[in-house]
């Protein structure tokens, strides 16, 4: 097979969909050597990012095309006249494989794209509030040209593909679960490794963690109020939150100066794996997500979990993690403190969820998404 990929959004680093595309793409050229790669993006102030990494990738099945176009110009042909087939800019291709962003026409190949979530559509406040009403017309139009045009839609969990079917209307027939893995930089680190980032990032003692975006979807000011009841049993005990600001109020509801909260913003990677396997808990009472990466990333690095007990982080926890109402902040703090109060619990959930983060690997994605090309070519 010929297969064309637009891997734009890798240059957004640290989000969801570029993790996605990084790690589906080094696994698909990996496992499908018999097969040939066009990589293809457009930036303007970033294709330096998109050169590195094709430079990762294996020369002998693997070539680069890399628009100069501006990435307007290419939402207006493709997602608003939806006009220029795409192999004008990679040549010709059994199957292309859209990204998040942008939905090209195609002269003969095959097309496919993956549905990460369906967030314009439930929650499209959380990009009204960034001004962002450009984002959420040009992310249902890509949507429209995807289900009217795609031959198969991957969906990276079950509850997506509920939604796919729901708010989209798209037939089942064309939609295909295929799980994200967390990344192998993920494994559970050392005491040494543990104190060294507590270190750096002025943690004392035993802490709980939360990670991800900061915006009201990811439920951080229930946590905060959950913190305030833990805190009056554990007052030693740290809540650290790791992850950039997206949108709503910077500054934290509850206020007190026993109150001990560590704001560190974004965390790479490797620091990320060590507060991971630091914590007591991990804590994702998020209200939404289309897959909800975080929780295997924890659970690979041997934290206990906390998260959500609706969607797609049921699908991917119960039966692995202690499962909450996110909507209720006492039922987020009673959890926790059953949760720190048993050791027995805490080290079931280390071990369960080892074994779940385990059953997912990029490796079996890229099997399971090439198969599935390869049936619309059959």
């Amino acid at each position: 097979m010929k297969i064309g990929i637009d891997i734009s959004q890798i240059v957004y680093e640290g989000t969801g969909v570029a993790t996605y595309t990084r790690e589906l793409v080094k696994s698909l050229v990996k496992v499908g050597d018999k097969d040939e790669f066009i990589v293809f993006g457009s930036s303007l102030r970033l294709r330096r990012l998109l050169k590195e990494f094709l430079t990762s990738l294996p020369k002998e099945n693997v070539k680069g095309n890399f628009s100069f176009l501006p990435p307007k110009l290419l939402e207006f042909l493709w997602n608003g006249v939806h006009l220029f087939p795409v192999e004008n800019l990679v040549g010709e291709v059994d199957i292309f494989h859209s990204s998040d962003w942008l939905e090209p026409p195609t002269k003969k190949a095959k097309k496919v794209t993956t549905i990460h979530d369906l967030t314009v559509y439930k929650y499209p406040e959380t990009f009204f509030a960034r001004g962002g009403h450009d984002i959420v017309k040009n992310q249902k139009r890509k949507l429209f040209f995807a289900k009217q045009e795609c031959d198969l839609i991957i969906c990276v969990s079950e509850n997506t593909k509920q939604d796919a079917m729901e708010i989209l209307k798209i037939p089942e027939k064309k939609l295909k679960v295929i799980y994200e893995a967390p990344d192998s930089i993920y494994f559970p680190r050392n005491q040494d490794e543990v104190e060294k980032v507590k270190n750096k990032f002025k943690i004392n003692g035993d802490y709980l963690l939360c990670v991800g975006t900061r915006e009201p979807r990811k439920n951080i000011d229930r946590v905060l109020m959950a913190f305030v009841e833990i805190s009056r049993a554990y007052p030693e005990l740290s809540l650290v939150i790791a992850g950039k600001y997206g949108w709503g109020d910077k500054k934290l509801k509850v206020k007190s100066e026993k109150l001990k909260v560590r704001i560190l913003g974004f965390v790479e990677k490797e620091d990320l794996a060590s507060l991971y396997s630091g914590a007591e808990a991990f804590v994702y009472p998020s209200l939404y997500e289309g897959f909800g990466l975080p929780i295997l990333e924890a659970m690979a690095c041997g934290c206990p979990v906390i998260t959500s007990n609706i969607g797609s982080m049921r699908e991917l926890a119960a039966g692995f993690s202690v499962l909450v109402d996110p909507q209720s902040t006492d039922s987020i703090a009673e959890n926790i403190l059953k949760l720190l109060k048993n050791n027995d619990l805490r080290q079931e959930l280390k071990i369960k969820g080892l074994k779940r983060a385990g059953e997912f690997s990029w490796e079996k994605a890229a099997l399971q998404t090439l198969e599935a090309y390869r049936g619309l070519l059959d």
